[in-house]
């Protein structure tokens, strides 16, 4: 059993990245696991575990596994979890509470815990106290072990407990099934080491270490190859990518123009931190056309008082100048930002000064949310002297004005003819489809299923706060 240590999770030696290429294979007695069974994936959280997933599942499918649709109709099951906000740690144990009442009428009922909350000692702890029904836990370091987890499980029929708490290295060649055949998660890094002090991920996702540049471009040439519209380059603080080098000088602009390069029709990347956004990468951004004119860029709170609880290393002030040089240099770029209520010792004057800088970016979305305490960070020890019903209250201020700004972004819109990557049915009407443009605005589109995986000119026709309704241009 290899239990989670969040004291070795937040040691940054000065031990190099190894990028290791042959970690991954699937042994002789495993190679056949899966055959005639079915898995299920859950994924909690962010693009990086949606990633992960499609990783988790390629590698039960060279098992023999086929997917299921449902999870009452698998024989094997994963929830690959998150652990942001509590929300999401609710959210998991909850549904291992409807899955233990299936494995009671399923005996040979494979369950197992992967990602960010595995590599959490409490929850694991909590796992092996009062979970001893499940079969196996990894974490987010040893996706490519998960062959050998299985079968030591197979093998011993107990609870096998596998998670590293280790820096991290780079490991090419592990496989994935990709949710999509018109785009694409490409990793471009992993880990961070921002600490911001209410922030897990650096304790759950290791170190900052990048890929390799040319992995990263024949990744996408490849994905290009097989048809594929768009990529989006993941990792925590992909502004940082190539700041780990010891032996070549080249960093997230010198990446985002080779990926340009390949002719791809689309490129995104998240997620931005504005402490490491260069003028260099503005400049990129706004020369190559198939780089998209969006961009997530996270402020967290628009008072430099709590950016400096926060640890986030940028004031108000500096964030401002940073956005309108984006306004003014990428031409009608959408940004989209996350916003936390109610940190500890949050004030209302505090607050105030959040609302001031939404009303002064006028955002085209944002994500909000009220402050959730994650152990072993050190706002968890801060004193939280704002009651629930002041953070509930401050939360729905703040979504008023968010929300008043997107609806105003989207009306712009309307007449307009829009380039749109059409991915599927439209939730809303199955008679129509849906996709997105390249600033990140979910279009409903009046146009055949003939469309779908093409990028279409539509001229929009309605607007609504989180969406844009539109036709067929011409």
């Amino acid at each position: 059993m290899l239990k989670p240590n969040f004291k070795e999770a937040k040691k940054r030696n000065k031990e190099d990245i190894k990028i290791l290429r042959n970690e991954y294979h699937v042994p002789k007695e495993a190679k056949n696991m899966g055959l005639n069974k079915r898995y299920f994936v859950k994924t909690y959280g962010c693009q990086m575990n949606e990633h992960d997933s499609e990783m988790i599942s390629a590698i039960l499918e060279d098992m023999g596994y086929s997917k299921a649709n449902d999870y009452n109709d698998a024989d094997l099951i994963i929830l690959n979890t998150c652990a942001i906000r509590e929300n999401a740690h609710n959210k998991t144990f909850g549904m291992l509470g409807r899955i233990k009442h299936l494995k009671q009428t399923k005996k040979d009922l494979l369950v197992g815990l992967a990602g960010c909350m595995s590599q959490e000692e409490s929850v694991v702890d909590e796992i092996i106290s009062k979970y001893k029904w499940m079969d196996f836990v990894f974490g987010t370091h040893n996706i490519h072990k998960l062959p050998e987890i299985l079968k030591e499980h197979m093998r011993t029929k107990k609870l096998e407990v596998n998670v590293w708490s280790n820096e991290g290295n780079v490991i090419e060649g592990i496989p994935s099934k990709r949710d999509s055949k018109y785009k694409a998660w490409v990793n471009i890094m992993y880990g961070c080491d921002k600490f911001c002090t209410y922030c897990i991920v650096p304790y759950t996702r290791g170190k900052q270490r990048s890929r390799l540049p040319l992995d990263i471009i024949e990744e996408v040439k490849k994905l290009k190859l097989e048809g594929y519209k768009e990529v989006t380059l993941l990792g925590q603080n992909v502004n940082a990518y190539g700041k780990d080098f010891k032996d070549m000088d080249y960093k997230m602009e010198n990446l985002l123009e080779d990926v340009a390069k390949t002719g791809i029709d689309r490129v995104r990347f998240v997620t931005s931190h504005p402490w490491d956004f260069t003028d260099s990468m503005i400049d990129v951004i706004a020369k190559y056309d198939n780089i998209c004119n969006y961009i997530h860029l996270p402020v967290q709170s628009g008072s430099s008082r709590i950016l400096k609880l926060m640890g986030r290393r940028y004031t108000k002030e500096s964030y401002i100048e940073l956005y309108n040089k984006i306004r003014n240099k990428v031409k009608n770029c959408s940004i989209t930002t996350d916003i936390i209520v109610g940190f500890p010792g949050e004030t209302k004057e505090d607050f105030e000064e959040t609302l001031s800088l939404a009303r002064e970016c006028k955002f085209d979305s944002a994500f909000t949310f009220i402050y959730s305490p994650r152990e072993g960070t050190p706002a968890a020890k801060m004193k939280d002297d704002v009651s629930l019903e002041e953070k509930e209250q401050r939360l729905h201020e703040l979504n008023e004005v968010i929300n008043k700004y997107a609806l105003e972004a989207n009306e712009k819109l309307v007449g307009q003819v829009v380039p749109v990557l059409i991915e599927g049915e439209s939730q809303k009407d199955n008679s129509m489809v849906a996709g997105y443009t390249d600033t990140m605005k979910l279009v409903n589109v009046k146009a055949d299923k003939s469309s779908i995986g093409k990028i279409i000119n539509v001229k929009i026709t309605d607007a609504k706060t989180w969406s844009l309704d539109g036709e067929i241009d011409g």
